[in-house]
């Protein structure tokens, strides 16, 4: 079990090794207040598991007053955690934050619920990144390595690895981001349309817009697709139109639904 002075050496060098703005071990211990946020609430914990619940929970009133970052005493926090900035920073009585995680500013960890004695707030397993002003509300568990995108409203479980953007969240998984961007350029190259520059990184009105389009041309393609599938299980067949080959044809479904 590292001694309190090696934990404090291990969350500064975690901080020095995420946060490119942080210059000396001195200038972290003394100008962060996630690193004074999360050692107050050790303290904070470490009375609350002992039943000083009133002073835990003074403990905790004092740190907020000081850094920003409100943390009940009841939440669990491991190792390497960084709290970036900090300010506005929630975090609820039955959250648990695994090690290596990054929490920006803004962000609530939150209940649902209104019972005593369940979980009720998330768990964040090790190495999860939780963007600026995101909410994560209820007690389910956030997968190890996943992230969580700026201002996100997450209420439901999320997969390691999988990224959760959006209000309210939708989940990508790497894999599936990859098909769609395939699918985005093969229905560009359909409609004769060259998606020069689009990519899912810019963050371009204009270029949300067009994937947007392109999104719903894919699903709509995939919808047709599976009603002619089911058609055809049911024993219903398409007619073929003269000089068109068997494979599937949004516009030969339009003409025979004519």
């Amino acid at each position: 079990m590292p001694s309190w002075l090696e934990r404090l050496r291990e969350d500064i060098d975690s901080i020095l090794q995420r946060d490119p703005a942080a210059r000396s071990r001195w200038e972290v211990l003394t100008c962060y207040p996630g690193l004074h946020a999360l050692w107050l609430h050790r303290l904070a914990h470490f009375l609350w598991t002992r039943r000083w619940y009133w002073l835990a929970r003074f403990l905790s009133h004092l740190a907020r007053w000081l850094t920003g970052i409100e943390i009940h005493p009841g939440a669990t926090i491991g190792r390497r955690v960084f709290i970036d900035h900090g300010m506005g920073v929630v975090i609820g009585e039955t959250a648990e934050i695994g090690d290596d995680c990054t929490i920006y500013q803004g962000v609530t960890l939150g209940g649902t619920s209104l019972y005593r004695g369940v979980k009720r707030h998330p768990t964040l397993e090790a190495g999860v990144v939780v963007g600026a002003g995101a909410k994560v509300l209820g007690g389910f568990t956030v997968g190890a390595g996943a992230k969580i995108g700026s201002n996100a409203v997450v209420v439901k479980p999320v997969p390691a690895g999988a990224t959760a953007v959006g209000t309210l969240a939708r989940i990508l998984e790497p894999e599936h981001e990859e098909s769609r961007d395939e699918a985005r350029r093969r229905k560009a190259e359909e409609i004769g349309f060259t998606a020069y520059g689009l990519t899912k990184d810019l963050d371009d009105p204009l270029a949300k817009a067009l994937h947007a389009l392109l999104d719903h041309a894919v699903e709509s393609d995939r919808r047709f697709a599976e009603l002619v599938r089911r058609l055809e299980a049911a024993g219903i067949a398409l007619p073929d139109l003269p000089g068109e080959d068997q494979g599937f044809d949004p516009q030969r479904v339009s003409r025979w639904v004519e």
